[in-house]
């Protein structure tokens, strides 16, 4: 059989086709699948039916448990996190909901090598709502959309692409062929479309941001940037500085190494986003993170060219060389000068005469020659031995440059101040142009030479060690002692782990940033680290963690313009209609503010042709477009929001979950 069913718990075998309809259909091969179906049917209430390999994971084929028993362990402790927490059921909402926190109807899991047209059809999904691709490869990923297509016109579909040009061409084609398919659809009325979002450019401002020494956090996307801060605690008869508003509340025990590590089930002691002014005015004694500014951001500078005709002098010849020869340049002017002035001749016959005496041509000067002139001969002569000399160097170093310009660049000698960046696969190359677009010095270490962002560290001039990181001397020669923080993004959890360890004994304050998978060993790796290094600063991140709320956004047909780490939380900031939100509409902005769950930030007032969007589109080549300044951050709290407003919002990933559900539900009365 292509691929069995079955639920959890464990249930008798399902028909061949599921008596489902309305419900979200995941593909996947890794981590991201396993986190969107649970972001789906455990934070927006959706009935999800997950398709994965029958193999272990591609990701960490090492390990043990299959695709399925790590997806059931998951969802096992997501359904007892529920049932301990208990939260109340949310009113008005879609199908599925009734059973949230009920453990009834969990997610359905399928097992298939392929997503073939069987499978598909066996998923149900040409009575489904939404279908998320998000394999590894792009490839596979593409093709199981081509067939969803045909199979569901107006299937909602989001993928996970890592080629941006394709990208955009895909979303193109597959809605063309929608439209095609089915004429007249309105795909807006619909709410459908075809979504595409990569992973890696997803996280990887979040990554390279935690690499900075200062405590900014920047989101920007769709022209707009927002900019939040960490700020400390205030001393004492200190007042703390609120920004614009208060984002978030940091863990009481942040400093303390034997405290909570800042997750969901840190409790009271772990961070609040979105708090209200009571919580912030009796939180002493903790670190905040505020709204700073709320802006449209400068149009996207053309990308400066990675490869070109030639290369410019300062990359062929040395410094060096080229000082001397300036110098040598100066000496023939010096010289010609000289000439005219001594010997009455004209300019153009005293730089001739030079250069002939200088390349060793000239006639000597006779007894009748006068004496400057017998002084100028002898000085351009000796000019010309030190001239021999300087063109065998130009020729010697130009061959060096073009034997060594497809090879990698060595750390330099004295180079301190940068950050360390271990691993180039699809994360650690989007963080490299990130961290360089932002200016920040890298070296890379990278075990395999023909990883994916190698030949974009060659063509960056990005310093790079080839070599195992777990092995003596490999971050030595990175210059990880003189390093201002280390991101370990590597696929692999012990080495990344190995790698910290081993920099935090060359550099016991080095800020550190490792790539977690599994969610409790990173809270264990979390304590132990804050333990034994309290003032170092510490980060675990999960790729999947940051990356799983955007495809679950998309998926509910709306699209979140940045996600930022609040500890091992995050927080997302989105731009939504206020018309069908009744939670909105018609409330002051101080009214429709709701502790913990979402705050009104910012009004649009752009004119529709150039607004952010709010429906599920894709983010690449976005900014591209030009667009007139219409934001208005300082809302007063009196302010009447109408129905035709669009406005930026701050969100927890349930405060946004419940907006977009309960509007899905009242388009669904209506």
């Amino acid at each position: 059989m292509l691929g069995f069913v079955s639920s959890l718990p464990q249930q008798p075998q399902r028909p061949q086709r599921l008596p489902l309809s309305g419900h979200m259909v995941v593909c996947g091969d890794d981590a991201l699948a396993r986190r969107l179906a649970v972001e789906l049917r455990y934070v927006y209430g959706e009935r999800v039916t997950l398709i994965l390999p029958p193999g272990p994971d591609a990701a960490q084929p090492d390990l043990p448990l299959n695709q399925r028993a790590r997806a059931s362990a998951l969802f096992g402790r997501m359904s007892a996190a529920m049932s301990r927490t208990g939260p109340a059921p949310l009113e008005g909402v879609g199908s599925g909901d009734s059973d949230t926190n009920a453990g009834v109807e969990p997610v359905v899991i399928m097992e298939s090598a392929e997503p073939s047209d069987d499978i598909l059809e066996e998923a149900g999904v040409d009575r489904a709502a939404a279908l998320a691709l998000v394999y590894e490869d792009d490839e596979r990923n593409i093709r199981a959309a081509l067939t969803a297509r045909r199979l569901n016109p107006r299937l909602r579909l989001v993928i996970r692409l890592y080629n941006r040009k394709l990208g955009v061409h895909l979303e193109t084609l597959l809605d063309q062929a929608a439209a095609f398919a089915v004429p007249g659809l309105d795909q807006a009325a619909l709410d459908a479309g075809t979504t595409v979002l990569s992973d890696a450019d997803t996280v990887a401002p979040a990554l390279a941001a935690t690499a900075l020494t200062g405590s900014s956090k920047v989101v920007e996307a769709e022209g707009l940037l927002l900019r939040a801060a960490e700020r400390t605690p205030p001393g004492p008869g200190e007042r703390a500085d609120p920004g614009l508003c208060t984002l978030a509340l940091l863990s009481s025990t942040t400093v303390d190494p034997a405290g909570a590590e800042g997750s969901d089930s840190s409790g009271d002691e772990g961070p609040r986003l979105l708090p209200d002014e009571r919580s912030v005015a009796a939180a002493t004694g903790r670190g905040t993170i505020v709204l700073e500014t709320v802006s449209r951001s400068a149009p996207d500078r053309p990308a400066a060219r990675m490869g070109g005709r030639g290369a410019p002098l300062s990359q062929v010849f040395s410094r060096r060389l080229r000082w001397s020869a300036l110098g040598v340049a100066a000496a023939v002017v010096a010289l010609a000068v000289a000439s005219v002035r001594t010997t009455g001749d004209s300019a153009p016959h005293s730089v001739y005469l030079t250069l002939l005496d200088l390349f060793a041509m000239g006639d000597p000067a006779d007894d009748t020659a006068p004496s400057a002139r017998k002084i100028i001969q002898l000085l351009s002569g000796v000019a010309g031995l030190l001239l021999l000399p300087l063109l065998i160097a130009a020729v010697l170093e130009a061959f060096g440059t073009l034997r060594t310009a497809s090879s990698l660049r060595r750390p330099p000698r004295g180079l301190s101040g940068h950050v360390v960046l271990l691993g180039l696969g699809k994360i650690g190359t989007r963080v490299l142009v990130r961290l360089r677009e932002l200016g920040i010095p890298v070296v890379v270490v990278e075990e395999d030479p023909n990883a994916r962002g190698i030949p974009l560290a060659r063509s960056l001039h990005v310093p790079t060690v080839i070599g195992d990181v777990t092995q003596e001397g490999v971050l030595e020669a990175a210059k990880v002692g003189r390093a201002r923080a280390l991101l370990a993004l590597t696929s692999s959890d012990t080495t990344n782990l190995e790698a910290t360890l081993y920099a935090r004994s060359i550099k016991p304050d080095l800020r550190v940033a490792l790539r977690l998978y599994d969610d409790d060993f990173a809270t264990v790796v979390y304590r132990t680290l804050r333990t034994a290094h309290p003032g170092a600063t510490t980060r675990s991140r999960s790729v999947t963690h940051l990356a799983a709320p955007s495809f679950a956004v998309a998926m509910m047909g709306r699209q979140i313009l940045g996600a930022v780490p609040v500890e091992r939380k995050v927080m997302l900031f989105a731009a939504l209609v206020v018309g069908g939100h009744p939670q909105l509409e018609g409330h002051t902005v101080a009214q429709a503010f709701r502790a913990g769950a979402w705050r009104v930030l910012a009004l649009d007032t752009t004119p529709p042709g150039g607004r952010i969007p709010d429906t599920a589109t894709s983010l690449y080549g976005a900014g591209d477009r030009q667009r007139t300044s219409g934001l208005i951050w300082d809302l007063p709290d009196g302010y009447v929001l109408k129905a035709e407003d669009r406005v930026v919002i701050a969100a927890t990933r349930r405060g946004l979950a419940e907006l977009l559900r309960r509007q899905r539900a009242a388009s669904g009365r209506r």
